[in-house]
């Protein structure tokens, strides 16, 4: 079989990841996976925003690793890209970071819901406690949708993210995801089956099964993401998240290169 790419990969840069870019290539490549994309989290305009991301000045040293790894698995198509929050008034900072390099993709994530919150960080858990859960999820999906609209970005990142410790809502907002997804496809935006989530309290991948359905029906294109913290992780998954992709019926996954999307048969 070919595999898809694994387009969702971090590094140490990230602070909460470990191993360079050659090492996850390296990987890769006894995966038998033939193209991998090096997406770590993108820096802030302030090196203090968090704690889990690159600092601005080590984004030109970032792009260096990545053609490193090219060039030790000249064999392995290596993609070069970011997973970048969506918040909004950051727009500009955004643009600012694509014009900067030859990237092949950004990734759109949504973390924070609100100043100083991440909801998926495991140092914040009593936040859950403060807010119903269904005006989390109200929230970030308005953030999930302002973000496809916003047309910087060409593939959504683990789109039911809130999920990770468990806190699932009580209300069906299914419908919702098809309204999301509609602008998507309009849109002609991506989405990933992010296999971390079954490393994670959710014990599911990003997304459910029934979003991943509503997102196929409303011909959205599909990737695929480990979201590797360390070498080991990358392509993990990989069979259970491809038979998952065909029983919804999906038959492609896009490849990505300068920003540009074709269809590779799945």
């Amino acid at each position: 079989m070919r595999w898809p790419a694994d387009y969702h990969t971090h590094n140490a840069l990230c602070r909460h990841a470990i191993g360079s870019p050659w090492q996850y290539a390296e990987r890769a490549v006894a995966m038998g996976l033939e193209e991998i994309g090096c997406s770590d989290h993108s820096p802030m305009p302030q090196d203090d925003y968090d704690n889990w991301r690159m600092y601005e000045r080590q984004l030109a040293g970032y792009v260096e690793a990545v053609l490193e790894a090219r060039r030790r698995f000249p064999r392995l198509t290596i993609r070069l890209a970011l997973e970048v929050d969506y918040i909004p008034g950051q727009e500009d900072w955004i643009r600012q970071l694509a014009a900067r390099y030859p990237w092949d993709y950004f990734i759109g994530s949504v973390h924070y819901v609100a100043n100083g919150w991440d909801v998926d960080n495991p140092y914040k858990l009593d936040e859950w406690k403060r807010r119903p859960v269904e005006a989390v999820w109200e929230e970030y999906l308005n953030r999930l949708e302002a973000s496809i609209r916003s047309g910087l970005f060409d593939i959504i990142g683990h789109c039911d993210l809130p999920k990770k410790f468990g806190h699932r809502p009580q209300q069906d907002f299914l419908p919702r995801y098809r309204e999301i997804f509609r602008v998507a496809a309009e849109a002609n935006v991506a989405m990933e089956i992010n296999t971390a989530g079954w490393r994670k309290d959710c014990r599911e991948q990003y997304p459910a099964r029934a979003i991943l359905e509503a997102a196929h029906q409303a011909g959205v294109a599909l990737v695929f993401g480990s979201d590797a913290h360390t070498p080991e992780e990358v392509g993990a998954g990989w069979a259970e998240a491809v038979e998952l992709a065909r029983a919804v019926g999906y038959t492609h996954w896009r490849r990505f290169s300068r920003r540009k999307a074709e269809p590779v048969a799945l």
